[in-house]
C-alpha cells in the first residue's frame, strides 16, 4: 500500500510543470513580517487563465495552435488571519507598464509603457506564455509581493470540474455564438460546456471582458463552495489534485502535489461569505480606443488595503506589524462628499413602509439601521429577513416614494437607488459600506432630519473617482487616513463569493 501511495505522489509530481524563476524580477516588493517567530503572513498568490491551443487545447478551445495570451488574471490575497480572502481580477485589457522581463535569449526587454496587460503573458513567444513576466507586472503594479504563481489551460478547467463532478452556473441568456452554444438558467456544467462558459463573451450584454469576468468570478465562487461541502480531506482532495496538476504551470514553490494539497488545505477555515472577488475600479481609456484606464485613488486604495492585509472596509487582521499605526480613526473618511441637506418630509411621507434588511450578516446591523432611520422621524420602520454577501448599501423604492428614498440616500452615502415599481414601499439593504456610529461624537458628520432635530448616523465611505492613468509605472504612494467603510469604487466593482449565482452576471 505504501509503495502505491508512494507511486501515486511521484506521478502527481511528474504531472506538474513549473516555470524557470529565473524571470522573476530582482527588485521586488518586500515580503511581509511575522508578527512573532513562526506566526502566519499573508499569502498573495496569481491565478492565471491561458488561452493557448498547444497540446491538445485546440480540441477544447478551436482556433489556431500557437503562445496562448491570459486573458484571466486574478490576485488572490489570502489574509495571514486565513479566516478572509480577496481575488482581484484586472482586465485584460488594461493600460499598463510592462515591466523589463527575460526573453528566451536571456537578455531582458526595456519597459514599455500604455501596454495591454494580457501582452505581458506573451513577451518573448514562450511556448507556455511567460508566467514571470505577468508576476513581474502584477508586482509593480500593486506593490505586493506574488508568493505563488498558476497557470491553468483549456485542459485544466475541464479536468478539474470534472473531477469534483461539475460545478453549478448560471447562464443568463440562451447563447449561440463562436462555436459557444449555452442555454439559459441555473445549471451543473464540467468539462467543454465549463470551458464554453469561461470563454464566453459574445452573447451577453455588450460582449465585454468586463462582463465576462463576472461570470467567471461567479464559476469560482461555485468551485469554492462544491469544494468546501466534499471536505479538504486527502482522499477529496488527491484526485482534483491529479486533474489539475495534468494541465498547471507553477512557480517551483508550489511544484509538487503534496505542496498544492497543502495550500489548497491551509484555506479550509475562510467561510464563502468572507470571500470577495473585485475588479479594479476601471473606466473606458482615454488614452486608447477600447481600452481600459484604471482608476485613482479608488485602486489605489485597493493595493494599500492588501499590502496593509485590511479587509476592503479597512479594518486590520492584527497580524501584521504596524498595520494599526495606520488605520483609520473612527472619525475617518475617505474624501467622501457630505451629504447635501434634507427636504423635510410631510407626515405621509414619514409613514411610508421602510424595510431594513441585514444584507451582511453582522449582528444588529439592521437594528442599528433601522434605529437611525426612526431617528429622522421615520415611524413605519420594520426588519427584514438577513441576507449576505452586500458590499454596497442598496435603497429599492416604489417610484411614488421616491422623495422618501432620495431623504434615506442622504444618511446612507455612496448607497445605490435603484426603483422598484409594485413594492409599495421603500426598502434598505446595508451593506459592508454601513458602519454604525455609536454616539455623535464619533460620528462624521450631523444628518438634517424633518423638523430641523439632527442625529448622527453610521459613517459609510464612498471613494471618489478621480483622474485615470493609462500606464502606471507602480503604485502611489497612498496617505491619509484609510476608509471605514468599503469604497464606492471598489464596492460597485465587488463580488462576495456567496452572491446568487444568478446575480450581476453581465454588463452594459
Amino acid at each position: 500500500m505504501a509503495g502505491a501511495g508512494a507511486w501515486f505522489y511521484h506521478r502527481l509530481d511528474t504531472n506538474i510543470s513549473t516555470f524557470d524563476a529565473g524571470g522573476v524580477a530582482t527588485e521586488r516588493p518586500p515580503a511581509p513580517v511575522p508578527t512573532a517567530p513562526g506566526a502566519s503572513v499573508p499569502v498573495n498568490v496569481l491565478l492565471l487563465g491561458s488561452d493557448t491551443r498547444d497540446e491538445g487545447n485546440s480540441d477544447l478551445g478551436g482556433g489556431d495552435v500557437g503562445v496562448g495570451h491570459s486573458d484571466t488574471a486574478i490576485l488572490l490575497h489570502v489574509y495571514a488571519d486565513r479566516k478572509h480572502a480577496v481575488g482581484v481580477s484586472i482586465p485584460r485589457d488594461t493600460l499598463v507598464t510592462i515591466p523589463s522581463c527575460r526573453l528566451p535569449s536571456g537578455d531582458w526587454t526595456k519597459p514599455r509603457t500604455n501596454q495591454m496587460f494580457n501582452e505581458a503573458f506573451t513577451v518573448g513567444e514562450f511556448p507556455k506564455g511567460n508566467p514571470a513576466c505577468t508576476q513581474n507586472t502584477v508586482e509593480a503594479l500593486s506593490g505586493l509581493r506574488i508568493d505563488h504563481t498558476i497557470v491553468v489551460d483549456f485542459k485544466g478547467v475541464a479536468a478539474m470540474t470534472d473531477a469534483i463532478n461539475g460545478v453549478e452556473v448560471c447562464v443568463p441568456n440562451d447563447v449561440n455564438s463562436h462555436n459557444i452554444k449555452l442555454r439559459k438558467g441555473l445549471q451543473k456544467i464540467a468539462g467543454q460546456p465549463a470551458v464554453d462558459y469561461l470563454r464566453a463573451r459574445y452573447g451577453f450584454g455588450d460582449n465585454s471582458d468586463i462582463g465576462r469576468m463576472k461570470r467567471q468570478q461567479a464559476f469560482l465562487s461555485s468551485m469554492i463552495r462544491k469544494i468546501q461541502s466534499q471536505g479538504f480531506s486527502l482522499p477529496t482532495l488527491l484526485p482534483l489534485a491529479d486533474a489539475a496538476t495534468r494541465s498547471l504551470t507553477v512557480d517551483e514553490g508550489l511544484g509538487t502535489a503534496m505542496k498544492l494539497v497543502d495550500f489548497a488545505q491551509s484555506l479550509q477555515q475562510i467561510k464563502l461569505s468572507d470571500i470577495t472577488f473585485v475588479t479594479t475600479p476601471w473606466q473606458l481609456s482615454t488614452v486608447q480606443k477600447g481600452r481600459v484606464d484604471l482608476v485613482h485613488p479608488d485602486v489605489d486604495t485597493l493595493w494599500r488595503l492588501l499590502r496593509e492585509d485590511r479587509t476592503l472596509d479597512g479594518q486590520s487582521t492584527g497580524l501584521v506589524p504596524g498595520a494599526d499605526a495606520t488605520g483609520p480613526s473612527p472619525a475617518a473618511t475617505d474624501g467622501a462628499t457630505p451629504a447635501p441637506a434634507a427636504t423635510p418630509l410631510s407626515p405621509e411621507q414619514l409613514a411610508t413602509t421602510i424595510t431594513v434588511v441585514n444584507g451582511v450578516g453582522t449582528d444588529g446591523l439592521a437594528g442599528a439601521g433601522s434605529a437611525a432611520i426612526r431617528a429622522q422621524g421615520f415611524t413605519n420602520v420594520s426588519l427584514g429577513a438577513t441576507t449576505g454577501g452586500r458590499l454596497r448599501t442598496e435603497i429599492a423604492y416604489d417610484p411614488p416614494f421616491k422623495a422618501v428614498a432620495d431623504q434615506l440616500a442622504t444618511l446612507f452615502p455612496g448607497a445605490r437607488t435603484t426603483a422598484e415599481p409594485g413594492s409599495e414601499g421603500v426598502r434598505v439593504t446595508l451593506g459592508h459600506d454601513y458602519r454604525p456610529v455609536p454616539s455623535a461624537a464619533t460620528a462624521p458628520a450631523a444628518r438634517p432630519v424633518p423638523g430641523g432635530v439632527p442625529a448622527a448616523l453610521g459613517a459609510t465611505a464612498g471613494a471618489p473617482t478621480g483622474s485615470p492613468a493609462g500606464a502606471p509605472t507602480g503604485p502611489p504612494a497612498a496617505t491619509g487616513p484609510l476608509p471605514t467603510g468599503v469604497p464606492s469604487g471598489i464596492a460597485e466593482n465587488s463580488r462576495s463569493a456567496d452572491t446568487d449565482p444568478c446575480s450581476d452576471l453581465t454588463f452594459g
